[in-house]
């Protein structure tokens, strides 16, 4: 086999994505459990996207976070029985259920969303300061070019909500 520059384990792509993506959720979890705030971050992301997008359905609350539509049922259910989202039958149309943030987690995601912030320079903390910005638009860019061959694409929001 001829020789790559990904030969070693330790020089490939994969493992390393795979590695960092071990350290961020890592990092993630004992922050949040230091500040005593019991928050994946799957449910992190879903918490500050169903702010952004109030009354936004479950199906595109996974496309925005790039989630499959089968697991982010049981990860909206434990919001919801956390007491942080409401989960609501459309009012026109009965298979859509549509998601708000409680009062509860509103609160909650006010208090993660500093600590996300420090998770952020947890895991870019060990690079000099001007290659963090370069590595996060390499990350953004390779991300966006593979999407499509993900089992959960990200999916840029619809305009057209059912109203």
């Amino acid at each position: 086999m001829p020789d790559t520059p990904y030969d070693a384990l330790y020089d490939m792509p994969g493992h390393l994505i795979r590695r960092l993506h071990q350290i961020s959720t890592a990092i993630f979890t004992a922050r949040m459990a230091e500040a005593g705030i019991d928050l994946t971050s799957v449910q992190f992301a879903a918490l500050k996207t169903v702010r952004e997008n109030p009354g936004i359905d479950q199906a595109t609350l996974a496309g925005l976070i790039a989630y499959d539509r089968v697991t982010i049922g049981g990860v909206v259910d434990r919001l919801v029985t956390k007491g942080l989202v409401s989960r609501e039958v459309h009012p026109r149309d009965r298979r859509a259920r549509v998601l708000e943030l409680s009062p509860d987690g509103q609160t909650l995601l006010d208090r993660a969303l500093p600590v996300a912030g420090l998770v952020q320079e947890d895991i870019v903390g060990a690079l000099p300061a001007e290659d963090r910005e370069p590595f996060v638009a390499l990350l953004r860019r390779a991300t966006e070019a593979a999407n499509d061959s993900s089992r959960a694409p990200l999916v840029a929001r619809k305009t057209e909500m059912i109203e």
